[in-house]
């Protein structure tokens, strides 16, 4: 027989923690083009810019207008801005695992010594990371430029760190929605607009019930109703334990600490919600 020279790897091996911070890497990396081509970094760089050029105004409307305050509140940013996030996960999210379904490189994966819950994992972290990277950024640039502009460092400072917790919140709730609905198809077309309807639509139909029950006066429905929108829960969410105005009408929030704390509550049910969901779809697709 001829010896074709296979040879035992004798290096290191570098084990498990290892597979599992290079998968986070990569997609995090991937979510914004890096080290992909030019044509992927046109899209997420141009939606990070998107978020950044509002902040970057107010910033020059309050220093050289000498506000008293910025126009926008910290926690109010994302709200104003979700449909950029929404374009972003949308986009972002069938990139990270869809194309793994579609070419059926996901069981390569797996083949040692990563598991499937470091796959979940590693995937549901660097899309929450990408997506705090995409909201957070706009509140430096809000915060620095309220310090410039000689604010009360104070009062800048706590509605900044509320602002981090508002969008860490929606960042580990949007990447799980989006990344659940995303795992469904190896389409990335289909994922793009299903994760586009979900969050459209139900901010949609949410606000357009809102806005009956206020032309009714029926002011304590408004609260109850933003517990069916992701963007809505998690406005009613900083309302109540942030502190912040409310985007519904009239400001009218959870009505109460009941109320509020449900908000609390169906949001962390979510999150680990669609982190069972996407563990048990791995499963389902021979990731064992």
């Amino acid at each position: 027989m001829h010896n074709i020279g296979y040879r035992n790897y004798t290096g290191p091996r570098l084990g498990r923690g290892y597979a599992r911070t290079a998968l986070f890497s990569q997609s995090l990396r991937g979510a914004y083009g890096l080290g992909r081509s030019a044509k992927s970094k046109v899209l997420p760089m141009i939606l990070l810019g998107a978020m950044c050029a509002p902040a970057l105004i107010m910033v020059a409307v309050t220093i050289f207008a000498n506000r008293p305050d910025l126009p926008v509140a910290y926690t109010r940013y994302a709200v104003v801005l979700q449909a950029v996030i929404t374009l972003f996960v949308a986009a972002q999210a069938p990139q990270s695992v869809s194309r793994d379904l579609r070419f059926k490189t996901t069981p390569l994966y797996f083949s040692r010594p990563i598991e499937r819950v470091d796959y979940v994992a590693a995937k549901y972290a660097a899309l929450t990371v990408a997506l705090f990277l995409l909201t957070a950024i706009p509140l430096v640039i809000l915060y620095v430029g309220a310090l410039l502009a000689k604010l009360s460092f104070a009062h800048q400072t706590a509605g900044f760190a509320k602002g981090l917790v508002s969008v860490l919140l929606l960042s580990v709730l949007f990447a799980g929605i989006g990344l659940v609905i995303a795992a469904i198809t190896p389409r990335r077309g289909f994922g793009v607009a299903a994760v586009i309807a979900l969050f459209v639509i139900s901010y949609a139909a949410v606000s357009a019930v809102q806005g009956v029950a206020d032309s009714q006066e029926k002011y304590h429905v408004i609260g109850w109703l933003g517990l069916f929108s992701p963007i809505t829960l998690i406005d009613g969410f900083q309302t109540w334990f942030l502190g912040a105005r409310s985007a519904f009408p009239d400001a009218a929030g959870p009505a109460n600490a009941g109320i509020g704390m449900l908000y609390l509550l169906v949001l962390l049910a979510v999150i680990a919600g669609t982190f069972g969901l996407l563990m048990n779809r791995y499963r389902k697709v021979g990731l064992s």
